[in-house]
C-alpha cells in the first residue's frame, strides 16, 4: 500500500517540511526521486506526482525549498514571494537543494546509490542546478523549467544525465534560452536530451491550468502524457 509521511529536515532558512511517499509492502530499498514543485511550493498536485512515483517502484520525496509554512497560491498577492530571493541568490538555492538531497537520501527505505530529482517550472531549474552542482544524483528531469545558469562556477564535466521536457511556446524559455541551455550542457561534456513539444507552453503538466487563456501558459495533454512517458523511460535507464 502506497503510503504518504511528513518529513522535517534541516538547512539553511529551515526548518523544511516535505512529504514522502513509498510502498509499505517494500522489503527491499528501492531508488529514490526527489520532486521539486514549482513556484507555489509544496502542494497536493505534488504529493499526487509522488505517489505516481512510488507506484513505479520508487521512494519520492517532495522537497521544500522555501521553508516550513511558506506557501503560495496563484491567487496571493506575490505567488513568487519565496522564490524570488532564491533566484536572486543562487548559492542560497544550491544549498536548499543539498539539504533536500539529504533529506532523501536519509529516508530508510531508499538506495542512496540510485536516486534522480525531477522539478517543474521553479523546480525544473532547481533540478538542472542539482546536475550543475555535481550532487549525488545519476540523473534529473525538467518540466518546463527555466534555464538561466547560475552564475557560478561548477564542477565539470556534469555527471549526472538530463532530461529537458519543453514546451516550444514557452515564454520564459524563448528559443534563444534554450539553446543557450543546449551549448552550456554540450560544453560541460554532460549526456543531455531534449525534448519539444510543439504547440505547448508553460506548466504543461499543470492540469489546474486546462483553462487558462494567458498566452503560452496552460496544460496540454499530450505534452503532459509524453513527458511522463518519457520520463519512466529515463528512470528506467539510469536505474538500471
Amino acid at each position: 500500500m502506497i503510503q504518504r509521511q511528513t518529513i522535517l529536515y534541516g538547512g539553511p532558512g529551515g526548518p523544511f517540511e516535505g512529504v514522502a511517499a513509498f510502498d509499505t509492502d517494500w522489503t527491499d530499498l528501492r531508488p529514490g526521486v526527489l520532486i521539486l514543485p514549482n513556484v507555489l511550493g509544496e502542494k497536493e498536485q505534488d504529493r499526487v506526482t509522488a505517489e505516481r512515483i512510488a507506484a513505479l517502484g520508487y521512494v519520492a520525496l517532495v522537497g521544500d525549498l522555501y521553508g516550513q509554512g511558506k506557501r503560495t497560491t496563484r491567487e496571493s498577492p506575490d505567488p513568487a514571494v519565496y522564490m524570488n530571493p532564491l533566484n536572486a541568490d543562487r548559492p542560497l538555492l544550491r544549498d536548499r537543494l543539498f539539504a533536500s538531497l539529504a533529506a532523501l537520501h536519509a529516508l530508510p527505505q531508499v538506495d542512496t546509490a540510485r536516486t534522480a530529482a525531477i522539478g517543474y517550472c521553479f523546480g525544473g531549474k532547481a533540478v538542472i542546478d542539482l546536475a550543475r552542482i555535481g550532487a549525488d544524483v545519476l540523473g534529473v528531469v525538467a518540466f518546463h523549467g527555466i534555464f538561466d545558469p547560475p552564475g557560478y562556477a561548477y564542477p565539470m564535466p556534469i555527471r549526472a544525465k538530463l532530461l529537458i521536457c519543453h514546451g516550444w511556446n514557452d515564454p520564459l524559455a524563448p528559443p534563444e534560452a534554450v539553446t543557450g541551455l543546449a551549448a552550456e550542457l554540450t560544453a560541460a561534456e554532460a549526456d543531455w536530451q531534449l525534448l519539444g513539444f510543439g504547440g505547448a507552453g508553460h506548466a504543461f503538466t499543470d492540469i489546474s491550468l486546462k483553462t487558462s487563456t494567458r498566452p503560452g501558459f496552460g496544460y496540454d495533454a499530450n505534452a503532459d502524457r509524453r513527458s511522463w512517458a518519457a520520463m519512466t523511460g529515463f528512470l528506467s535507464e539510469v536505474f538500471a
